[in-house]
């Protein structure tokens, strides 16, 4: 039974990497992504006013349908772009304040309220879908020639080609 358990406890520690290995690699992959949303910032910022927070918003937004979950509720909307719900709120007003966004209350649910991309959001974020998708690649471009960086650009541009 003590050779048993021995074994399991070798077995586990080759299997798990030394904790300050991890600790590197999430600064890498944290290193990776302020470089990435920081460049993508200044871009749509300078392009089309707009933050990286808001673009994601209208993105997530603007992929809503009509069928059945088709519409997002703001906790989803915040789950959708990582920020906390009172944060999203705060930034829904924000684009519903510059005619980007509207509200209306869900027909099922009265308590439910759902917020479309108006048709001034999405022109805006067409126009900054370029721009976006530029900075991307410009950002990942300058990352991948950062030995530490290189594999984890690697990694995200091998996404891209699985879809």
């Amino acid at each position: 039974m003590a050779q048993q358990a021995q074994t399991r406890q070798v077995d586990e520690a080759q299997r798990t990497p030394p904790a300050r290995g991890l600790a590197q690699g999430w600064c890498a992959l944290s290193l990776l992504h302020n470089r990435i949303e920081s460049h993508i910032e200044r871009a749509l910022q300078a392009a089309h006013d707009l933050s990286v927070r808001e673009f994601s918003v209208l993105d997530v937004l603007s992929k809503q349908h009509d069928g059945p979950g088709g519409h997002l509720r703001m906790h989803q909307v915040a789950d959708a772009v990582v920020l906390s719900q009172s944060a999203t709120t705060r930034l829904v007003t924000r684009l519903e304040d510059r005619g980007l966004l509207s509200r209306y209350l869900c027909p099922d649910d009265r308590r439910g309220i759902y917020t479309d991309v108006t048709p001034e959001g999405n022109a805006l974020l067409a126009a900054a879908r370029p721009t976006h998708g530029t900075a991307l690649r410009e950002a990942l471009q300058e990352a991948a020639e950062r030995a530490e960086l290189a594999p984890l650009v690697r990694a995200v541009e091998s996404l891209e080609t699985a879809e």
